[in-house]
């Protein structure tokens, strides 16, 4: 094997640096990184090696991104986009993640910080009771497999409509909460019994709960929009996605898609980055199958966002409604969608991959809700648990240059493993504790593997896109209560590593 060597780059603007199609054979299209130098320089050469593989999948249109929060995945690099023609293009797992449609979700309050400081560990325990977490977790909503079908068809409409949830909530949500090529006919059993007991469960690895407070106000008329209007307002962000459906989901089509690249003589430069023709039939099983998995988790934050309302419902003996408790919005960060965009002044469908990337679009765009027409789509942004949060709004910039995306957190900067030897989750928890951060975990080594420092700075990776142009900022917000759940180091390693050795074999004989 060669060899890696880092590519030239040439800096194409302050924030984005451009790789040539020259560089790797079987480029189909140049690569691009959204970053400062600073950011640039600390990526692992994973990523290079990784958007140029990526810049090689049959159909790919314009150039293959990496956002500035960029870092090792499977197949795509985490922050990866990428947009496919839907007649000659692919669509593949690698480029989408195992955990289909994890995502984010901001509920605002009328609390102040002074009116959570008495109540915050009352609060924090109550949530980490009401809302299971960790690997194996299982929700109070129980369902039968017509049920289950339901909910992999509707996703947070269904919630809405059993009483989990305002009607309001359902257009403060990307599509609605529902994405309609949702077949669960493509689903397997294996998939149905690892999801029908996880909705409304947290999850586990870099999965959360916080409560925040609005630290620093960048663009007032806007956040007031949004519901946030002043300094110290309490607000709530979830972060969870598909649990074990989206990745039965995902590994099953794997699998599938082996025999598939055989059938359609497809030839890759990385066998995680399996794929299908999009409109092949077995193309088109998973993009249904996929949409499934995005429809639960969308019902999964919706019944979490109930369970907080009663949570903090309970704790202040009022209503949700007098708490103002509304949701600000909802947006996946691993998932692949049908979309009209611009190329070279001509308007056409592309199928757009986001690993670990944002959609954030402009008020251009006739998908948002009425609401959102004039300011453009909530953008929300986890940081590290230690660090604090975003929330940012996008442009029609964003739609010209980056298939309207943006970055989705921070980034990691270092293994789990290697954060564990650095600090004990013990130690940890009472630091964070001692700086007005409550925090309940099910597992301490699987808080160590996600502390601040294993981050990038998530105000390095805001200011990138929001300089470029591509998301402004709103809202910065600062943790004061946290709940995490447990971790996933074995899903997170040893699956990918098992996929990898099985789609060796299938390309071998």
């Amino acid at each position: 094997m060669n060899e890696f060597q880092k590519p030239e780059m040439k800096q194409s603007s302050e924030y984005t640096w451009d790789i040539p199609q020259t560089y790797k054979k079987g480029m189909n299209v140049p690569a691009r990184i959204y970053a400062s130098k600073k950011l640039l320089e600390g990526m692992d050469n994973s990523v290079y090696n990784q958007l140029t593989n990526v810049a090689c999948l049959p159909g790919i249109v314009k150039h293959a991104l990496c956002m500035p929060d960029g870092h090792s995945g499977y197949g795509f690099p985490i922050g990866g986009v990428a947009a496919f023609d839907p007649n000659t293009g692919v669509i593949s797992p690698g480029g989408i993640g195992f955990d289909i449609n994890c995502g984010m979700r901001l509920v605002t309050t009328n609390l102040t910080y002074n009116d959570m400081k008495p109540h915050l560990k009352k609060l924090v325990d109550l949530l980490y009771t009401k809302v299971p977490s960790g690997v194996g977790g299982t929700g109070f909503v129980k369902v039968d497999k017509p049920k289950f079908r339901e909910v992999m068809s509707l996703g947070a409409k269904w919630c809405v409509d059993q009483g989990y949830g305002w009607e309001e909530d359902l257009e403060r949500i990307e599509d609605y909460g529902r994405i309609k090529q949702a077949n669960p006919d493509q689903v397997s059993d294996k998939a149905v019994s690892r999801g029908i007991n996880q909705i409304g469960t947290l999850g586990s690895g870099n999965h959360y709960l916080e409560i925040q407070y609005a630290g620093e106000i960048f663009d007032e008329k806007t956040a007031k929009q949004f519901g946030i209007h002043s300094k110290d307002q309490i607000c709530v962000m979830v972060h969870c996605g598909s649990r074990g459906f989206g990745h039965q989901i995902g590994t099953d089509y794997l699998k599938i898609f082996a025999d598939a690249m055989k059938k359609y003589e497809l030839h890759v430069p990385d066998p995680e980055l399996s794929c299908a023709p999009f409109n092949s039939t077995e193309g088109q099983k998973y993009y249904e199958a996929m949409a499934c998995a995005a429809n639960m988790a969308f019902a999964n934050r919706q019944v979490i966002l109930h369970r907080i309302r009663e949570c903090f419902s309970q704790t202040f003996e009022r209503t949700a409604e007098d708490l103002d408790m509304h949701l600000v919005y909802d947006v996946a960060h691993n998932i692949a969608k049908v979309e009209e965009h611009k190329v070279d002044g001509k308007k056409r469908k592309l199928v757009v991959h986001r690993k670990g990337a944002t959609r954030c679009f402009g008020p251009s765009r006739e998908e948002l809700a009425p609401r959102f027409r004039k300011t453009g789509q909530p953008v929300i942004i986890g940081g590290s648990m230690e660090t604090g949060s975003y929330l940012l709004v996008g442009t029609d910039k964003a739609l010209e240059e980056t298939w309207g995306s943006t970055a989705h957190g921070s980034g990691r900067t270092m293994s789990r493993t290697q954060a564990r030897r650095e600090v004990k989750g013990q130690e940890l928890q009472k630091e964070m504790e001692k700086r007005g951060i409550y925090v309940r975990t099910a597992s301490y080594s699987g808080l160590a593997e996600e502390a601040g420092f294993a981050y990038k700075p998530i105000s390095e990776v805001i200011d990138v896109m929001h300089n470029a142009g591509i998301s402004k900022k709103v809202v910065a917000f600062k943790p004061i209560g946290n709940v995490k759940g447990t971790a996933m180091l074995n899903q997170m390693i040893l699956l990918p590593l098992l996929l990898f050795a099985f789609l060796i074999l299938q390309l071998l004989f």
